[in-house]
């Protein structure tokens, strides 16, 4: 699926009440280049697509967020409105079953609910992009998780850190529910989410302590297909560009919230040690 170009560069130009020619003379290309690319009549380079949503995002123009209130106001009754942060494009129908099985849920299809933490996910890949997607969950299984020592032992069991407790017959239900559904809805847990897991899987904190330094990052939730009926409820609504000082916008953003979540943490660590249970404890 290809970006939306034409009604872009001109949606843009038009935002900025530029001509044709003087946004030409903007970005460094000559007239005719924006006249054609405006009818669709050329495809543009990646040069090109750099130049004009680089530009555009340099003059306070977000085009992808304004593109997401758009698509919200349209969406019908029962929807969901999701992010899929893609490192490159997404070839055919999506796919429940391409992704890696280590993931957060094992296996599936990863959205998110959140333009900006789905564009920081993807910020250090050159040619990365945003799909944003419309829901249909009418006749799905789901299965929800928050923030609780069942989430964090199903995270641990597909990250393939439970090997020592993998014959337990929680950690065997909880892999069972896990799957026995077509889509999950779960909080996010990133690489510094996991590390934190860890701390609990391997006896360095409680449940208790991992539970509240978890909850102290606040990064959100996704919602993970893992049946291909799941995923052919997904319809894919526009491919977005994301320019690289856009990119780079939100990896200081993730940066310096990540600081305070990490303080966050501490203070969690301090404020409830000696609360809760140890991993052995629970799985003995």
């Amino acid at each position: 699926m290809y970006y939306n170009y034409a009604q872009d560069i001109k949606s843009i130009r038009e935002l900025l009440s530029l001509s044709q020619t003087d946004f030409a003379k903007e970005i460094d290309v000559q007239q005719v280049t924006i006249s054609r690319s405006e009818t669709g009549k050329t495809q543009p380079s990646a040069e090109l697509l750099e130049k004009v949503y680089a530009y555009a995002f340099s003059k306070n123009i977000r085009l992808n967020r304004l593109k997401e209130m758009l698509h919200r106001e349209s969406l019908q009754p029962g929807r969901t409105f999701l992010f899929h942060a893609a490192k490159g494009e997404i070839s055919g129908e999506i796919d429940a079953k391409r992704s890696r099985t280590n993931n957060d849920m094992g296996q599936g299809f990863y959205t998110g609910e959140n333009y900006d933490q789905a564009v920081s996910f993807v910020s250090g890949f050159g040619g990365a992009s945003i799909y944003m997607l419309d829901f249909d969950p009418a006749g799905l299984k789901c299965k929800e998780y928050s923030v609780d020592c069942d989430w964090m032992l199903t995270i641990a069991f597909f990250r393939g850190t439970l090997e020592r407790y993998e014959g337990h017959e929680l950690v065997k239900k909880l892999a069972r529910e896990a799957q026995d559904c077509d889509y999950i809805i779960a909080p996010i847990a990133d690489n510094r989410m996991f590390q934190i897991i860890n701390s609990f899987i391997t006896g360095e904190i409680t449940d208790e302590q991992c539970k509240h330094c978890l909850a102290a990052t606040n990064l959100g939730r996704q919602f993970v297909f893992k049946t291909e009926r799941a995923a052919q409820k997904l319809r894919i609504l526009e491919r977005c560009y994301i320019p690289a000082n856009e990119s780079e916008y939100h990896a200081t953003v993730r940066s310096e919230e990540a600081k305070l979540g990490e303080d966050k943490v501490r203070l969690a660590r301090i404020n409830y040690r000696g609360q809760g249970k140890y991993v052995d404890e629970i799985l003995a």
